[in-house]
């Protein structure tokens, strides 16, 4: 479907903006809509939602935004609807963090997200998510592989990351990660 759309904000509502592209007025549901200033042009993130009775865009200032909502919105239970407002008091960092150290008073913060929504969003994203310090473009893509090969979570692998010297050779980068992961 739609990837983004760059356009002008014409219409800012409680849940929604209304984004003008080439005499084409979307309507764009988005976490905070206030913040998106009227008349100012913008380039949002697009998730095109198609169900029997329902074709909705859900708009995000950022990719991270965007990849992580469609993880929240895989796991059972979670509709966009539940999970949009996420983003709109908190950050894609806290949001990963919370599900990673598996804090469950974090998440039942946000509107609608009751202890067992927080549990089954935990349980089947835990080690799963990687923050936006984007490491894979690093350098070590070879490395998260091989230790992700050997079992070890993405979430962990990341943390070890930046203690090891990029200027190894890549069984030197692997050994030192081990070394690490098994502290």
């Amino acid at each position: 479907m739609f990837s983004f759309i760059k356009g002008t904000i014409q219409e800012t509502e409680k849940n929604y903006i209304t984004l003008e592209n080439n005499g084409i007025g979307y309507q764009i549901f988005v976490a905070n809509p206030f913040s998106y200033p009227l008349g100012e042009e913008k380039q949002v993130f697009i998730y095109t939602y198609i169900k029997e009775d329902e074709f909705s865009l859900y708009g995000f200032n950022s990719l991270e935004e965007k990849e992580l909502f469609l993880r929240l919105i895989s796991v059972k239970g979670v509709g966009p609807k539940l999970a949009l407002p996420m983003f709109a008091l908190g950050s894609v960092s806290g949001i990963i963090d919370a599900i990673d150290r598996e804090n469950i008073l974090y998440l039942t913060k946000f509107p609608k997200v009751g202890e067992k929504v927080a549990r089954q969003i935990i349980l089947d994203l835990k080690g799963k998510l990687v923050q936006n310090e984007n490491v894979k473009s690093s350098g070590f893509e070879e490395v998260i592989e091989a230790l992700e090969s050997l079992g070890y979570k993405t979430g962990d692998i990341k943390k070890v990351l930046p203690k090891i010297d990029s200027t190894l050779k890549m069984e030197d980068q692997i050994k030192e990660a081990l070394k690490l992961l098994l502290k």
